[in-house]
Order: C-alpha cells, then sequence, then structure tokens
C-alpha cells in the first residue's frame, strides 16, 4: 500500500500539469492593472504577473510586464532576499544602481542584485515597454525596503557606472545548429551566473532567422524562461507542440525535452533567463 500511495504521489504532478498551450503566458495589455507610486516612485504604471513562483521549481519567482508611461517609475528601494532585473524593449529609461542614475536606450536592461538599491523611471513623452524579472534566495520569498526617494531630478552619469546590457542584434555571434538544430542560430550570452548572488545562472539573447530552430535538448540542474521578444513560431516541450508569438513566455523546467522552431516568416527573438536548481550548476 505505501509503495501504490507514494507512485500515485510522484505521477500526480503529471497529471496534472497543465497543457503547454496553457502554460505558454501571452502578454495581454487588456490585463494590466494599474498600480500608483510603486515603491515610491512617480505616477501610475501598468503591469501584469506572467509568472508567479509556482510556475517552477527552482526560486524564479515572477515575471512581471508592462509599461512605464511618460513621467512614471519605480521608486528607489532594497531587496535583500532576491535579485530582479529591469528590462526595457524600446524607447529610454533612467536606471538606478546604487544611487547612481543613467540613462539606458531600449532593448536594454541592468540586474539589480542582491542588496543593492535600484530604481527606474521613464523622463520621455513616450511610454516604454517594460519587463521584470525576480529571483528568490529562498522559494517565494519576496522582500523589499522603500528609500522614499522617486528619482525624478536625479543627477544622471553620462555612462552607467553599473552593470547594464543592450540587446544588440550586432552583438551576437553566429552558431550553426545549434544544439544540433536546422539553419543558423544568432546568440550571446549576455549576462553569466557571476553577475548574481542568488542562483540566477544566465541571460541570453537568442535570434532564430526563418526556417532555423534551437535543437532538441535538456537540462538537469538549470529551468529556463523564454521570453518572445519579436516574431512567431512553434516550442516543442516533451511531447508537446504549442504556436508562441511575440510577447508570449515559455517555461522549460527541470528535465523538459524543448525545442524552438521558426516557422515564421520573420525573425523569432528570444530573452532567455536560466534559474539553477544549486549555484553554479549549469547542466
Amino acid at each position: 500500500m505505501r509503495l501504490i500511495l507514494l507512485a500515485a504521489f510522484l505521477v500526480s504532478p503529471l497529471i496534472a500539469r497543465a497543457p503547454l498551450t496553457k502554460r505558454i503566458a501571452h502578454t495581454d495589455p487588456s490585463k494590466y492593472s494599474r498600480e500608483a507610486n510603486v515603491h515610491g516612485g512617480a505616477g501610475e504604471m501598468l503591469f501584469e504577473e506572467l509568472f508567479d513562483t509556482s510556475a517552477f521549481d527552482t526560486t524564479l519567482l515572477f515575471l512581471h510586464r508592462g509599461v512605464l508611461p511618460p513621467k512614471t517609475g519605480i521608486g528607489h528601494h532594497y531587496h535583500n532576499q532576491m535579485e530582479e532585473m529591469f528590462v526595457i524593449l524600446d524607447n529610454e529609461a533612467q536606471f538606478t544602481i546604487d544611487g547612481r542614475t543613467s540613462t539606458l536606450a531600449g532593448p536594454a536592461g541592468a540586474p539589480c542584485r542582491m542588496g543593492r538599491s535600484h530604481g527606474i523611471y521613464n523622463p520621455t513623452d513616450r511610454p516604454t515597454q517594460w519587463m521584470n524579472i525576480a529571483v528568490a534566495t529562498v522559494k517565494g520569498k519576496y522582500d523589499n525596503f522603500d528609500l522614499g526617494d522617486d528619482r525624478v531630478g536625479a543627477p544622471v552619469d553620462a555612462k552607467p557606472v553599473f552593470i547594464s546590457f543592450r540587446l544588440d542584434r550586432k552583438l551576437l555571434q553566429p552558431v550553426k545548429h545549434m544544439l544540433a538544430g536546422e539553419g543558423t542560430a544568432l546568440y550571446r550570452r549576455v549576462l553569466g551566473p557571476d553577475v548574481f548572488f542568488t542562483n540566477w545562472a544566465y541571460v541570453d539573447h537568442l535570434v532564430l532567422p526563418p526556417g532555423s530552430s534551437l535543437g532538441r535538448h535538456q537540462h538537469t540542474g538549470v529551468e529556463e524562461l523564454f521570453y518572445v521578444i519579436s516574431g512567431r513560431g512553434s516550442a516543442q516541450i516533451n511531447d508537446e507542440t504549442a504556436p508562441m508569438s511575440a510577447g508570449d513566455a515559455v517555461p522549460v523546467r527541470f528535465n523538459d525535452a524543448h525545442a524552438f522552431i521558426n516557422d515564421g516568416t520573420g525573425d523569432l527573438e528570444f530573452l532567455i533567463i536560466g534559474v539553477a536548481r544549486q549555484k553554479g550548476n549549469l547542466e
């Protein structure tokens, strides 16, 4: 009887797992909530939670997608038990890390590492498309300490004195038959595990031209999140296949055999987040 109960316990998560079409999150501006003075920031921003911590077995905490309207932002604050990464997909924004502020032109981002103060502000007259990814030290653990500083009118350094990046296609390198896939992919590891204090493993930028693919493979020690920046294609996870397009986010859990195919007519562009089961293990 004990063996039967154990077997049922091990199989039940597989039975309960939603179909791939339901697991893929879709950016939907009609579902954005309005949040005023986030962490003491200026104005009212719009966002939705595409994933919470239940979507993964690692300590990936959430994926938020939204908009920073003109003259709005997220106030200066700390996290001491987690890390975030603010990403802008267009326009520009003023990023603050450890009290120093610089303007980044999208698509770009900056990791907000554990124990480092951070904020973001859109000083322009146009909305800025924005994302926030968070990884905790303990699964589901969120913390914050606000500084009461909206960063409006903060001094701006001409060059960032903090870690930042641009999702610049000119920096991508061709990889033929990437992971035994079709055609030639364009790829760059933007940030590696040494940048982070948590089990955050990497941030990758990947472009699949039409007819190319990322070959079928799996990870025993890393979970991934594939966010589609542009284009359309198909995701294959284990024995399931589902369409995806710009604004979609695809979760890949431990041991999921996965592949991504560009069966569209334009480039398929991804931001890939990897989170390890154990710090430094990228298998």
